[in-house]
Formats: C-alpha cells, sequence, structure tokens
C-alpha cells in the first residue's frame, strides 16, 4: 500500500472516527438503537456542500452540517419519547425522511467541491505539507478536540444524567433525572457528531451525494466493536479513544484489503469485507475462551 493510500486511510477513518463516538453514545449509553445516522451523516453533507457552493464559509457551512444532525436527532428522540413510537421505528421513519430532505436540500442527486474552498483548503499549512499529508493531521486534531469536549461534557450533572438514563432510565426518575429531557439531548448530541462527520466527509471526498451515507451506521458499529476489543476498558475516557482507535484500524483493514492484488478484491466488495470484519471482532472473546486453558482445568 502506497502512502496515499495509507494516509487516506487515516483521514476517512478519523472522520469516521467521530461516528464511531455517536454510536457509542447512542447505542452504548442510551441503549438506543439510532439508524438516524444513516441519513444524518448525507444531511450533515449536503447541508455544508450547498452552503459552501452558494458562497458561505466553511466554517460556517460545517457549523450548519453539524446543526442539521442535531435537529436529526432530536426529531427521532422526539418520536420515540413524546409520541411513544418504538426507538426502532421512530430512527427508520427518520432515516428514511431525510432521504427526501436530503435531495430537497442539494437539489440533485450529488453537489461537486471541485474549485471551492474547503476547512481542509483553509487550514492549509502554506508550502510545508503536501496536501494528503497534511488532511490526517488536521482530522486529528478536529477528533482530539471533540473527543476532550466529550470526555469533559460526560463527566458533568449533565452527563451522568444521560448516561444513568440509559444505564438505568426508572432508577434514574426515581432520583429525579429527566430522563425524556436526556434522551433528547443525548441523541441530538449523537447525530450533530455524525452531522459534523458528513460535513467534513463532503469536503473531503470532494462533494456530497445522496447515497453516501448508506452504511454509515455499521461502519460506526464496526469502529465501536473493534475498539472494544483492541482496548476492553470501563472508564469513558478510555473507551471513546478505543472507538477512535477502532474506526482508524477499521479503514486501515480495508484499505489493505482493496490493495491487496493477490487477494482480488474490489470497491463493490466494501461491505463484505465490514461484514466480514466486524464478525470477526465479535467471535474474537469466545476464541479467546477455546484456545485459552481455564485456570484449574487441564
Amino acid at each position: 500500500m502506497s502512502l496515499f493510500s495509507f494516509l487516506g486511510a487515516i483521514e476517512i477513518g478519523l472522520i469516521y472516527s467521530l461516528v464511531a463516538l455517536a454510536v457509542l453514545i447512542s447505542f452504548r449509553l442510551l441503549r438506543f438503537p439510532d439508524l438516524t445516522v444513516d441519513g444524518s451523516f448525507t444531511l450533515g453533507g449536503a447541508v455544508c456542500a450547498i452552503m459552501i457552493v452558494h458562497g458561505h464559509n466553511p466554517f460556517v457551512a460545517t457549523a450548519a452540517g453539524t446543526a442539521a444532525g442535531f435537529v436529526a436527532g432530536l426529531v427521532t428522540a422526539f418520536l420515540s419519547v413524546k409520541l411513544r413510537i418504538m426507538d426502532l421505528l421512530a430512527s427508520i421513519l427518520v432515516m428514511t425522511a431525510l432521504y427526501s430532505i436530503n435531495l430537497r436540500v442539494m437539489g440533485a442527486a450529488n453537489v461537486p467541491l471541485i474549485n471551492d474552498p474547503t476547512v481542509f483548503t483553509t487550514l492549509q499549512p502554506g508550502e510545508l505539507l503536501q496536501d494528503y499529508e497534511a488532511r490526517p493531521l488536521i482530522m486529528l486534531l478536529m477528533v482530539i478536540i471533540a473527543k476532550i469536549l466529550l470526555d469533559w461534557f460526560f463527566s458533568t450533572e449533565m452527563g451522568l444524567s444521560i448516561r444513568a438514563t440509559g444505564t438505568n432510565a426508572r432508577m434514574a426518575r426515581a432520583q429525579g433525572v429527566p430522563t425524556g429531557r436526556m434522551m433528547l439531548l443525548g441523541l441530538a448530541i449523537s447525530n450533530a457528531l455524525v452531522g459534523l462527520a458528513g460535513a467534513l466527509f463532503a469536503q473531503s471526498n470532494g462533494g456530497a451525494d445522496a447515497s453516501m451515507g448508506i452504511g454509515t451506521i455499521v461502519i460506526g458499529l464496526a469502529a465501536v466493536i473493534v475498539g472494544e476489543r483492541i482496548i476492553p476498558a470501563r472508564r469513558l475516557i478510555w473507551t471513546t479513544l478505543a472507538v477512535i482507535l477502532g474506526a482508524v484500524v477499521y479503514r486501515l483493514f480495508i484499505a489493505l484489503a482493496l490493495n491487496a492484488e493477490f487477494i482480488g478484491l474490489q470497491a463493490q466488495d466494501l461491505n463484505l469485507i465490514t461484514a466480514v470484519l466486524v464478525t470477526f471482532a465479535l467471535i474474537i472473546p469466545m476464541l479467546k475462551q477455546r484456545l485459552m486453558p481455564r485456570k484449574g482445568g487441564q
């Protein structure tokens, strides 16, 4: 694998690490099967791309994409908490609606960003580094900031209330925690991270596409599962680090598989590679139990 492919995999892995952090919040902390991710990822990219094309500052456009994801998560939580729609069905309804909304936002199936300014070109450190070398560093800085903010937020009273809501909602209500509002806030933050990832992906990929969010939830889950196998931890500060590493490792495996000529895989085999990788990550504990001798046994 060339240096260009390697750094490209690191860059995309860091972008998807934001999705992994979002999935960590919804699936692990809130115990909410949120499939809105596939739609809010595209929504963030669509809003960001259309704003950049119309001459807005890329940072403002990225913030708008993040805000759009926040609203999408809020709608999903509202359907589940306030209207009593089953959580999985609520997220499917919003994800389905977002496909049409994304097409409305873009006005077409895709919005190219060929010569338009982006976050990456704005933060380019002059001629010190090549573009493909600077992008992973810029993304690493953004991911570190996002991780620090999340670690801090979930150590505050409000963040602990969100975690308590996911762990035991009945007990949290008995302690005076407004679990409904915490669910609304938690899912909104989760999808805001997804919207941010979509906005950055659109700028990195050179445009937004109506189908770019397909399978995003699977990628996020894969990153979480792989990360938890790399660094098994109970403290949130280590868990967030684990899922970030999981996203990067996942993308590196994908890049290695697609660039290994002797395997013969192509771009259309991406979902197959994802399924195999997630399956392998899930059966690792069982393999350890079978391969490692039991204490006091034979």
